[in-house]
């Protein structure tokens, strides 16, 4: 009976030799080396797209140059202004309306000398009648003391009381007194006119007009609608220069120290000026100290509120032959504790570590790091860094 069941098929096990392996299906790592090789293409062409279409960082630009005569030996540069010591608002100790105006900007006036006039009818009026009043004060005087000394006459043979001579000398003492009101009235009157012309408290140049003819002119400006002075007065003789200096250098600067003063206004002209005072206090705020540096020589170009820079020199004087590296203090700023400058390579920003020297003012002294002619940017914003894409702001 087992004989009778059919045995298997053993030929299904043969290996058919001729059957290709390639048949066979592939295996999926294949499918994520393509995928990693497409992701690493695809991220290589993003960033490269994004370098040329990123727009470029809108910046000022600077140059590092070289600099020569007073700013490179000074030991130390200020900023001020130009200012007069003697400089007044000139103003009315009356109220009034303005009638006469004689002067403009820039006119001199001498000491003394009447700027302007106020509508003085009514108080010209009122003097004359103080003068009348001090006539008819001067009429009863003498009326009142010629009634005394015949009092006086009389009470000596006997033909006036004691009460007669003393109600004529009550009355002459009374005119007396009314006399010298009147006179004080008079005179009250009188520097009320007086003070309604306004004169120069000293020989100056009118900087401002500060009311026009017509205007109510008050002291201290007591109204809204009135004005407090008529010009601005100044003493172009006693222009001066008013520099703050750091407290940090103060110690360099001391009365009498030789100065060169530049006016922004005439860059090219230079003023030798001397040390006049060092105000014995701070500015809390600014940490500065103010220095008032006085001219040597003056011209019609210094001019009140002029800006300046002050150079201060120890013992050496300007030279041409001096030559200092300097840069604008916009330039420089610091990351990381190190004071760095960004250098502008072609259309790009490079980070350069630099080292400072002396104060120049605008400038800073550069000891290394740069060159002479490198082009850097100006007041760098804190995202820039290296390798960021920038364009001139003037372009």
């Amino acid at each position: 009976m087992e004989n009778d069941k059919p045995r298997p098929d053993l030929s299904l096990l043969k290996i058919d030799r001729e059957k290709r392996y390639d048949d066979r299906p592939k295996s999926k790592i294949w499918r994520y080396i393509a995928g990693v090789i497409i992701l690493i293409l695809f991220i290589f062409v993003f960033y490269m797209v994004r370098s040329r279409v990123t727009p470029a960082l809108n910046v000022k630009i600077g140059t590092v140059s070289l600099i020569t005569g007073s700013d490179a030996v000074s030991s130390l540069v200020a900023t001020g202004y130009v200012v007069a010591q003697r400089k007044a608002e000139v103003a009315s100790k009356g109220t009034g309306r303005l009638k006469e105006l004689n002067f403009e900007e820039g006119d001199t006036v001498g000491a003394g000398q009447v700027i302007a006039v106020l509508d003085n009818e009514d108080i010209k009026a009122g003097l004359e009648q103080a003068r009348a009043a001090q006539t008819q004060a001067e009429v009863d005087t003498l009326n009142s003391g010629r009634t005394y000394r015949r009092e006086q006459s009389l009470f000596k043979t006997g033909a006036a009381t004691d009460v007669d001579l003393e109600n004529a000398e009550a009355q002459y003492k009374n005119s007396l007194a009314a006399l010298e009101g009147a006179q004080a009235a008079v005179r009250t009157a009188e520097v009320d006119l007086d003070n309604t012309y306004i004169r120069a408290p000293f020989r100056g140049t009118v900087l401002t007009k500060n009311a026009e003819v017509g205007e109510i002119v008050a002291p201290f400006a007591s109204s809204a609608s009135s004005k407090g002075s008529v010009v601005t007065l100044a003493d172009m003789s006693s222009l001066e220069v008013e520099a703050d200096v750091s407290e940090s250098n103060i110690n360099r600067v001391r009365p009498g120290q030789r100065c060169e003063i530049t006016l922004d206004a005439y860059p090219t002209v230079q003023y030798p000026g001397v040390v006049k005072k060092i105000v014995p206090t701070a500015d809390r705020s600014r940490a500065t100290v103010l220095t008032k540096v006085t001219f040597n020589h003056l011209d019609d170009r210094v001019l009140p509120e002029m800006s300046a820079r002050v150079n201060f020199f120890l013992d050496s004087l300007p030279t041409t032959a001096s030559r200092v590296l300097a840069v604008s203090k916009d330039a420089v700023t610091t990351r990381d504790g190190q004071k760095v400058v960004f250098r502008i390579d072609g259309q790009t920003a490079t980070m350069i570590p630099i080292q400072v020297g002396r104060d120049l003012g605008k400038m800073v002294e550069v000891t290394s790091g740069l060159t002479e002619g490198e082009k850097v940017v100006l007041t760098p914003p804190g995202k820039l860094a290296t390798g960021q894409k920038i364009e001139s702001a003037t372009n």
